[in-house]
């Protein structure tokens, strides 16, 4: 066996042993070419012809040295994807060899042929590139606007043939802070960093890789004038924010063969700047009131049993919960069966109606529609969490073989180029769920082919909602939609399109479209909720779930939460939990969350009384206790702050710079506006008892005591264990009742 990809796995931020490298060559410069080979290839070559556009012809033949193949994947500290991450993490059979320095005005054609170990030879079909080099065109940046581009800084990528990237450089003055590209982990204000726009799970340490589940090509630059900016494309797009030159932000994106990049730019306050932004790519809707009570989850929640002891634990101790999301209901098959249900599956695929399924006694899910109606009747509502994938390891039986055959046979799958000719099903590429197929939830009759498999579920069992987890699979700009658009143009869509698939089926049977996604683009906006996906238990996890969330909301969206103290690793101590349940009573979505630890003792669940236990710590449950019923007391504040903010697109959780933009000092610390009223200051640091607050201009009340401040300066407040510093707008007509709210809370 001998394999060359030229494009890769498709991961954004790795290079594989057996592809070439960069993909698009430039002038001047060499590339790298790779192969994978079993262990019986003794040594490799590659033929490597230069084609002049003048008809010249040269040949030459280079040898390949064996190299430690690289892993697309990634060695983790255990949890879910620990197994998956240990298969692709192996080395094995990769050779390279590095061009001479390559020219313009022709095409290189290459291939690779293997001696074996038993003297047969083994070719690969040829392949084929052009160096590309960069060359001025003003015109490639088409402008909607009334900001410039720097004069002279346009210019694009060609080979020749065909345009690749274009890039140019916006105005930065010095006295300005960019902020947005979505949700962004490592810090508020991106001056002076590089990132990109590309959709990828980051599994954990989100901050430090400074990689991104929902990325946006567009920013707020505020201070000066106030303006900002949005790449509108959904194609990769790489951001120099004053890094490389402090007067200017360098911009390149991926480009069609036209060569043109749409740059819309918006002037005003951040406020008219993101309203600019969201006439663009849609804003939210107005989600019920009850997705701001607390939500509950745990990943070994894994039987009917456990979830109504944990509901009635909630009860016990008297802590109100709003929501169970549960994640292990399913055979992890077809995602669309309890687990243990027996059924005879649909040889076609088709849909299955509750009455096709029989729920053994003795099995893990006996009665999934009473345990609804009994959560229901506790005014608890219910989500599923879902995976975008036919699974296909192990080998798949039953309904999950027949869907499989059925999604091909009704071409609802996202596809891939076929080295034997034609287009063939894409298989999953990623470290979760490996070689899966994705169905191209992008095109409405696939997406209601797959989402009709789930209406029982919605319409019969009474599911409130679902869990839309695992948007990123679809890696390879070579993967083909079923429009015809490929995987350059469209992967970064497919999170948007797999929330709003989600909803239509919800409201299709008279449900609000809550969802509940990680992964998202331009234009998640409009579709449900989101939380900052997977994290320790850290409290630097806990300082970047912060700035994920205002970086989130200066991009337009509203409704997003993170798993309450992280959900991985060991659980937080008391401390920690206490500390990041009560800035979650002022987050828009209020959910705690905790990983699948194979039912391993002492437990790892993330539940106010196994927090308790396990670090011996007798305030963690009364302390819960009072910051859940503050959050009650508080949703309908939050659902009036959130009608205010889809109708004027002030965000719900807000940065302090969209109400004070030439106000230096609201860069200080981690602060945030909760609609109107409410400024809230975190505690985000062990073993402190008082915190450095900013209030900014106007009189501010304490929240707890009514104790009046002036503005404009900063405060020691008290930050004792039991609350988080919170400050009421004292000119609001809602000031005292607020100050009542938070003072009958004991």
């Amino acid at each position: 066996m001998i394999r060359h990809r030229p494009n890769g796995s498709g991961h954004p931020y790795a290079v594989d042993t057996e592809q070439r490298s960069p993909i698009v060559p430039l002038v001047g410069s060499t590339a790298t070419l790779g192969v994978r080979t079993d262990a019986e290839a003794m040594s490799v070559t590659c033929v490597l012809e230069w084609h002049g556009d003048d008809g010249t012809v040269e040949t030459a033949e280079l040898p390949l040295e064996r190299v430690t193949r690289a892993s697309r994947g990634r060695v983790e500290d255990g949890g879910h994807l620990a197994s998956a991450a240990a298969r692709v993490a192996r080395s094995a059979g990769g050779w390279q060899v590095t061009t001479p320095a390559l020219r313009s005005g022709g095409s290189y054609r290459y291939r690779f042929s293997a001696v074996r170990d038993n003297g047969a030879t083994e070719q690969t079909r040829w392949f084929s590139f052009r160096a590309a080099q960069w060359q001025s065109r003003p015109d490639a940046v088409a402008v909607n606007g009334e900001a410039s581009v720097i004069a002279g800084s346009t210019e694009v990528l060609h080979d020749g043939d065909r345009a690749w990237r274009v890039r140019f450089a916006l105005p930065l003055q010095s006295d300005e802070r960019v902020v947005g590209f979505g949700e962004r982990y490592d810090a508020l204000d991106q001056t002076g960093t590089r990132l990109d726009s590309v959709v990828f799970e980051q599994y954990k340490s989100q901050g430090a890789e400074r990689k991104t589940y929902m990325p946006m090509p567009f920013a707020h630059v505020v201070g000066g004038a106030g303006w900002g900016f949005h790449v509108d494309t959904s194609r990769r797009v790489w951001f120099d924010v004053g890094a490389s030159a402090a007067d200017r932000i360098l911009v390149e994106a991926e480009t069609g063969p036209d060569g043109t990049v749409p740059l819309r730019l918006f002037t005003g306050t951040p406020v008219e700047v993101l309203h600019g932004f969201l006439d663009g790519v849609g804003r939210a809707t107005e989600l019920p009131s009850w997705v701001f009570r607390l939500w509950a989850s745990g990943n070994e929640w894994n039987t009917q049993a456990e979830v109504m002891r944990q509901m009635d634990l909630h009860r016990e101790h008297d802590i109100p919960v709003g929501s169970v999301v549960i994640e292990a209901w399913s055979d992890e098959s077809t995602f669309t069966a309890f687990r243990d249900a027996h059924y005879a599956p649909t040889d076609d695929g088709s849909p299955h109606r509750l009455a096709d399924f029989s729920f053994p006694v003795e099995g893990a899910w006996p009665d999934p529609k009473g345990m609804v109606d009994e959560l229901h009747r506790r005014d608890v509502t219910v989500h599923l969490w879902q995976i975008p994938l036919i699974k296909m390891r192990p080998h798949p039986v039953g309904q999950a073989a027949a869907d499989a055959r059925a999604a091909i046979e009704e071409n609802v799958l996202i596809r891939e180029p076929d080295p034997r000719g034609g287009l063939r099903p894409y298989r999953n590429r990623g470290w979760w769920f490996p070689l899966g197929l994705m169905p191209d939830l992008t095109d409405e009759r696939a997406a209601r082919w797959w989402t009709n498999k789930r209406r029982y579920l919605v319409e019969e069992v009474g599911i409130d909602g679902f869990k839309t987890d695992g948007g990123e699979h679809a890696w390879g700009s070579e993967l083909v939609y079923l429009d015809g658009r490929t995987g350059d143009e469209k992967n970064n869509t497919f999170p948007v399109a797999y929330a709003a698939a989600y909803g239509e089926l919800l409201k299709s049977a008279g449900k609000a479209p809550v969802t509940f996604s990680r992964a998202g683009f331009s234009g998640s906006q409009a579709h449900g909720a989101f939380w900052a996906g997977d994290e320790n238990s850290t409290w630097e996890a806990f300082r970047w779930s912060m700035n994920a969330g205002l970086s989130a909301a200066a991009s337009g969206i509203v409704y997003w939460g993170w798993d309450i103290a992280g959900f991985s690793g060991y659980v937080p101590d008391a401390e920690l939990y206490l500390r990041a349940m009560s800035a979650s009573v002022f987050v828009p979505i209020m959910q705690y969350h905790s990983e699948f630890n194979h039912h391993r003792l002492p437990s790892r669940d993330r539940t106010p009384w196994n927090v308790a236990e396990r670090s011996g710590d007798e305030r963690v449950i009364p302390l819960t206790r009072r910051f859940v019923k503050l959050r009650e007391a508080l949703v309908p504040y939050l659902a009036e702050a959130a009608r205010q903010t889809i109708a004027t697109d002030r965000p719900l959780m807000r940065p302090l710079f969209f109400d004070w933009p030439t106000d230096e000092r609201v860069w200080s610390g981690t602060q945030w506006m909760l609609g109107s009223d409410l400024l809230v200051a975190p505690v985000l640091e062990p073993g402190v008892e008082s915190w450095s607050v900013y209030l900014p201009e106007g009189r501010w009340r304490d929240a707890w005591t009514g104790a009046e401040h002036a503005g404009s300066q900063s405060i020691i407040a008290r930050a004792s264990i039991d609350q988080v510093p919170v400050f009421v707008r004292a000119e609001s007509e809602a000031a005292a009742d607020l100050i009542a709210l938070f003072g009958g809370i004991r």
